[in-house]
């Protein structure tokens, strides 16, 4: 039996209704290189998640449609959450949408964090952009 976990291409989402195309893309990039499609949104801790409601069911159905579980984590540290689940889970790309360009940005933090874990970004007008880890031999 074969205990090594298959690797992950993780879709990175906020609770809105057009990041589902993170997750069409996500799906793409995990079919092309025969990984698993896992899909994870960050939630800051509240009381009321009524308003996301709406968001949550879509994007987890549009998940489901991709073969994936999604999964959501409550923290005030969207990045920390992300990593501690990329570490966790065989995590080798993750798919956002476009990093904002703020110093305090979820990929800023992120890459701080796991500064080797390659990533794809697409923009909302699904232009796509890779970053891919470059080593040198010395």
């Amino acid at each position: 039996m074969d205990t090594e976990k298959r690797a992950v291409v993780l879709a990175c989402v906020t609770m809105q209704f057009e990041c589902d195309r993170i997750i069409k893309f996500a799906k793409q990039i995990a079919d092309d290189t025969d990984c698993e499609l896992r899909v994870l949104s960050v939630l800051e801790p509240t009381h009321d998640y009524t308003e996301a409601a709406w968001q949550i069911e879509y994007l987890n159905m549009v998940a489901k449609q991709f073969g994936a579980d999604m999964t959501i984590l409550f923290d005030k540290n969207a990045d920390c959450a992300a990593a501690g689940f990329a570490e966790d889970n065989n995590v080798t790309r993750i798919v956002t949408g476009l990093h904002d360009g703020g110093e305090e940005s979820f990929l800023v933090g992120f890459n701080r964090l796991l500064p080797e874990m390659p990533l794809t970004m697409v923009t909302k007008d699904n232009m796509v952009y890779s970053m891919d880890v470059c080593k040198v031999c010395s």
